[in-house]
């Protein structure tokens, strides 16, 4: 299951995240670092950084922070 979302805030399509990609965002979401949610995913860090790179190009956001506040308004 794919999870569709919208930047109310931005002209961007929406974005389609992969499974994987909607992990890692709820493990930064909820104030893990890269390194744990490397560790929690079998994955390294790099690995993680590249789903949330991919993630903030998808979605047009521009800082942690702000994957975080989407992330918790969508309730992940």
């Amino acid at each position: 299951m794919s999870l569709t979302l919208t930047v109310p805030h931005t002209a961007a399509p929406a974005a389609t995240l992969a499974p994987r990609e909607q992990e890692a965002l709820r493990h930064i979401a909820a104030g893990r670092t890269y390194l744990q949610t490397a560790r929690t995913m079998g994955l390294s860090k790099h690995t993680v950084d590249a789903y949330l790179r991919r993630i903030r190009a998808k979605l047009n956001v521009h800082s942690t922070a702000e994957l975080t506040r989407l992330a918790v308004s969508l309730g992940m």
